[in-house]
């Protein structure tokens, strides 16, 4: 059987040069591999009591979705501004390459609602920082973050203590 870690492609240079970008579409391509990925974040959750699964536009949909219904838990999704259609909390962070904003539903997290936010890439920390505010101003909890894949040369760690982490590849 492969380790995940070689399903992850290298792509020099995107978004911008000097960047290696660690594309998933291979991962999430090959049946078994992605059955795989949602299996062990599955089985780290299952027994956390876990009420919502927030997900980080774009690429955290793609598992937050199936963890939050094997979970039995709410989906939440926390999108680029102008894209959700009720009143929002936002929060602006930096990227390694830009700046940004992210926004929750205002009525997406219930006041102590137990949440773990699932993303692909832990980097720098600065979309998972500002999911976890977004978090925090509307009440939750937070469990734990859940990403497929951390940078750890990046410190993105760091950022985010004393917050617990789980990433099932690490470079």
């Amino acid at each position: 059987m492969k380790k995940l870690e070689e399903f992850i492609r290298d792509v020099p240079d995107f978004p911008k040069k000097g960047i290696v970008f660690k594309d998933i579409t291979p991962l999430i391509a090959d049946g078994p591999a992605f059955k795989r990925v949602i299996r062990e974040l599955h089985g780290h959750y299952r027994d956390r009591k876990i009420d919502k699964v927030v997900a980080v536009e774009s690429r955290g949909y793609i598992f937050g979705a199936p963890l939050a219904e094997r979970l039995g838990a709410g989906l939440v999704i926390a999108r680029k501004p102008g894209k959700l259609p009720a009143k929002t909390v936002r929060e602006s962070y930096s990227l390694e390459y830009g700046t940004a904003s992210l926004e929750m539903h205002q009525d997406a997290i219930e006041k102590n609602e137990r949440v773990i936010i699932v993303d692909d890439l832990l980097a720098t920390a600065g979309t998972a920082h500002a999911v976890r505010q977004l978090v925090l101003r509307l009440g939750g909890k937070l469990v734990e973050f859940g990403f497929v894949i951390e940078l750890s040369f990046l410190n993105g760690r760091d950022r985010l203590a004393p917050a617990r982490i789980y990433s099932l590849i690490k470079y």
